[in-house]
């Protein structure tokens, strides 16, 4: 089971992906497509364009790790129906639903907006 409750966020590639692709070709759609360092701890989701496989990109602090899942019926959410952007930030709990093929997450998210500290501090 991937331990998300230790790492950090979690973001899905808004894009069809090439599930041939490993570690380096993964890696490098993180670092060049979306400008982030894959070392960070966060998770990086990624599918294929039949959306009946997922791949889940993370480092661990020791190397990195590919967790691969295969829906038998029924598809992963497109995501990129919902966004114009080359990635999707999900919540932990929105992760759990993607990897269940949960359709719900086409069309919006489902967790509340993040608060902002800011707005944290009026009740300071």
């Amino acid at each position: 089971m991937i331990s998300v409750l230790n790492s950090g966020r979690v973001f899905a590639y808004a894009k069809p992906c090439d599930m041939r692709k490993g570690y380096e070709g993964l890696g490098r759609i993180v670092r060049e497509e979306l400008g982030f360092d894959i070392i960070d701890g966060d998770l990086f989701v990624f599918t294929n364009r039949s959306l009946n496989r997922a791949k889940v990109l993370l480092f661990d602090g020791t190397g990195l790790c590919i967790f691969m899942k295969r829906l038998d019926k029924g598809r992963f959410p497109a995501l990129w129906k919902r966004v114009d952007e080359q990635s999707v930030e999900l919540s932990k709990s929105e992760l759990f639903l993607f990897l269940e093929g949960s359709k719900i997450l086409e069309k919006k998210s489902v967790s509340p907006p993040k608060i902002n500290k800011k707005e944290l501090a009026i009740f300071a």
